[in-house]
């Protein structure tokens, strides 16, 4: 051939194989895929179960940078964390990345719900439960709250010598949101709907096998039986306020068929109230039982901690007349208290992370992330950065006594910017009345060393037992 001809190809192929490989060595952050299909998942799940899932990230930082691709679930992706990692991921366009759920969560939570969704339809979801979730609002529903506490206190605890503290917490948790966002008080309707709760939220975690006698199975039944429920109480909370018998906010779904926009069609459909309805009943029958169980097991282990709970407790306790319920201003003085909570939080995530779907390629800290890819968000790894968080594995509830001091995205229990937890006043105020009771009515110790996995959230696997006794 006509060294020409080479020579012209080589003219041409030359700048081609350099920007292949100068797009090659940027295009995709270091790291490996693992196995075909099974990529890493079940290492993953391992760790997951084993409470080592920091553990394992770090190995593979240690291996391959900050930054690194990897495969779990079937779908490759990439692995980042750290406060910038955070900012990057709560605050980025909706056009780039979007949430990512398992698809079993997708089919039996359904797609209309406020972690599935994003940019104007996600604001106006949020927008709608904030209208009853809003420190405003729950100011007045303290004092329900308290007398559920109560209750559940004098059928549970007292007159018993040992107590399993998870699943105690796990019902308290959900006879809260029975009778605060659905108006049902006790009876045959809260303990089928109790039932059907937990099997839906162990279906939305499972693999999507829609087969008899699976997870997945059971919990699209339960999702089909919930929905007729809470339709029902749709139509019912609907007749109540056409007829002008109910309150405009005596419970959440009252509260979400009454807003509407500016020329009075409604916000959310039903359809998409009962979505956000079960999300809610699982994010809130999980996050606020484990905080105060994991309080329970700290205040057992800590006696300084829980002297100086107790102090803050008994004096607000005494300030009261015998019966008289708490208020929001006595919630105000329990400073000490939700300190001690935060602090457990930031070494106790009940949410360790989160998954994004890329929907374009963009550009991070050099590499590029390609269309297609998850993100992998180890958003709690920042709680133990010691550049943030001194001495992190040492309890230290001081952190917290100037929050404005804790750089943004740091500290992201509760999520962050645009998807910060619509429920954070709630779980404050159920954790601080439920803790305000057992500390004065009860002492305790452990019945034993309970380890915990995480299955996908931290679970005790003897459930806490401990001893108490009446103060």
């Amino acid at each position: 051939m006509d060294p020409t001809i080479y020579f012209t190809l080589l003219l041409f192929l030359l700048p081609l194989y350099l920007i292949l490989r100068r797009k090659t060595s940027k295009q995709l952050p270091p790291g490996s895929f693992g196995l075909p299909i099974i990529g890493h998942s079940l290492s993953f799940l391992r760790a997951m179960h084993t409470d080592t899932v920091e553990q394992w990230f770090q190995r593979r930082i240690k291996k391959y940078g900050p930054i690194y691709k990897l495969s779990l679930f079937g779908t490759p992706g990439v692995f980042i964390h750290g406060q910038a990692a955070n900012k990057f991921i709560y605050t980025c366009d909706s056009d780039t990345v979007v949430p990512h759920q398992p698809p079993s969560f997708k089919m039996i939570c359904g797609e209309r719900n406020i972690l599935e969704l994003n940019g104007e339809e996600h604001k106006r979801i949020r927008g709608a439960l904030m209208s009853f979730l809003k420190p405003e609002v729950l100011k007045q529903y303290v004092g329900k709250m308290d007398e559920e506490i109560r209750k559940h206190l004098e059928i549970h605890w007292h007159g018993k010598q040992k107590i399993k503290v998870m699943p105690s917490m796990k019902t308290l948790t959900f006879n809260i949101m029975s009778s605060l966002l659905f108006g049902i008080e006790q009876g045959a309707s809260r303990d089928a709907l109790i039932e059907l709760i937990q099997q839906i939220s162990n279906g939305s975690v499972s693999l999507p096998i829609n087969i008899p006698f699976t997870c997945f199975h059971r919990g699209l039944r339960a999702r089909a039986k919930f929905r007729t429920m809470i339709m029902d109480l749709i139509k019912q909370r609907r007749a109540a306020l056409t007829n002008e018998t109910a309150l405009p906010q005596q419970d959440l779904i009252t509260c979400l068929l009454n807003i509407q926009n500016n020329d009075n069609s409604i916000i959310l459909s039903d359809e998409e109230i009962v979505n956000n309805v079960i999300v809610l009943m699982i994010a809130g029958h999980d996050t606020s039982s484990i905080l105060i169980t994991f309080l329970v097991r700290l205040l057992a282990t800590d006696p300084t901690v829980y002297a100086t709970i107790s102090k803050e407790q008994e004096e607000i306790a005494k300030s009261k007349a015998s019966g008289e319920l708490l208020t929001w201003n006595d919630l105000a003085k329990m400073k000490y208290t939700w300190r001690v909570a935060l602090e457990t939080l930031r070494i106790y995530p009940p949410v360790y992370g989160a998954f994004k779907k890329v929907l374009k390629d963009f550009e991070y800290e050099g590499h590029t992330i390609p269309k297609g890819w998850q993100i992998v968000l180890a958003s709690c790894m920042a709680h133990m950065d010691e550049q943030i968080f001194p001495d992190p594995s040492k309890f230290d509830p001081t952190r917290f006594e100037n929050q404005a001091s804790i750089p943004p995205f740091s500290f992201v229990a509760f999520g962050g910017g645009p998807r910060t937890c619509p429920g954070y006043e709630f779980a404050r105020i159920e954790t601080l009345t439920t803790m305000h009771y057992l500390v004065t009515k009860f002492t305790w110790k452990l019945s034993c060393l309970d380890n915990f996995t995480r299955n996908p959230v931290p679970n005790f696997k003897q459930g806490l037992p401990i001893e108490i006794q009446p103060k």
